[in-house]
């Protein structure tokens, strides 16, 4: 976030944001005993959860034309969007929240690198999913070759996790196939996890946990309340699979989101047609099919 941008919006004003504005966002997602509130029942499995869609599948016409993108998305269905880049729409958070609403759509997260949530960073990414009425702040990605590696990054996460919660949000981490790659008896993804605070968010993506040998239920089992988000890929064959077409096994991540994995939003992601929006249209009839 530029300079402009911050002098723009006063410190007082973005407090009111972060904690009275859009739609309560400072504390979607925060109840519950690990925030001194009251325990939940765990939801019936026939909790409906909305759909949303990772901007990033249609990355290509989303370049092209963004507005175009968004309303199209709209008139499919989905109820939400989570970006991983803005298209230059950063830069006007004012209006890209109100192309959102004039669509129907919420913002259901975003991809940001860790730097973006470090030091004076993280205020400015704060800020701007603030006025997003997103809580969700999701590193894509990370990379370590081995265990101290990934100690690191979950001591790095637990060092933000207050400053990040003090400013309204949520941090979590996203799934990638090298993240089940085995070291030693475990994986990145558990020693990662093991070692992160409980508040620390897990975002898995179901068909990038299958591609690298994950096991996604067994994961969203073994850490329970903390998927709140949840990535819905395909894989397997056909290439470029919509939901439904592959080998994820639907029946059993749909059980487990909707009892015990805490989730909140469903976000298709199909990656491998960025020019076209017939892929997440295709996922979304996929899950249509299959009551969600």
């Amino acid at each position: 976030m530029n300079d402009r941008r911050i002098r723009n919006v006063s410190r007082r004003n973005f407090i009111k944001t972060a904690v009275l504005g859009a739609g309560a966002v400072s504390l979607a997602g925060l109840e519950g005993p690990a925030f001194g509130g009251p325990s939940r029942k765990a939801p019936a499995a026939t909790k409906k959860i909305p759909v949303g869609v990772q901007i990033y599948s249609v990355r290509g016409a989303a370049a092209r034309d963004f507005p175009g993108v968004i309303e199209s998305i709209a008139q499919m269905g989905y109820e939400g969007v989570e970006f991983a880049g803005y298209y230059g729409w950063d830069d006007k958070p004012g209006e890209l929240r109100k192309l959102l609403d004039d669509n129907g759509l919420k913002c259901c997260g975003t991809h940001t690198g860790l730097k973006t949530l470090t030091g004076d960073e993280l205020e400015a990414t704060a800020e701007l999913n603030a006025v997003l009425g997103n809580p969700y702040l999701i590193v894509p990605s990370l990379m370590a070759v081995n265990e101290k590696g990934w100690l690191e990054f979950a001591r790095i996460f637990n060092e933000i996790l207050p400053r990040a919660e003090a400013l309204g949000m949520r941090i979590g981490y996203h799934a990638h196939a090298h993240d089940f790659k085995k070291l030693g008896e475990t994986t990145p993804w558990e020693i990662f996890f093991d070692n992160t605070d409980k508040r620390v968010l897990m975002q898995i993506d179901t068909g990038n946990c299958l591609a690298g040998g994950g096991d996604a239920v067994a994961m969203l089992r073994k850490y329970p309340g903390r998927s709140l988000t949840v990535h819905l890929k395909e894989e397997g064959d056909p290439k470029g699979a919509v939901i439904g077409e592959g080998d994820v096994p639907w029946k059993d991540i749909f059980e487990v989101c909707e009892t015990t994995a805490g989730t909140l939003w469903y976000i298709v992601e199909h990656e491998t047609e960025p020019d076209s929006l017939d892929g997440i249209k295709g996922c979304l009839e996929g899950l249509r099919a299959m009551g969600r």
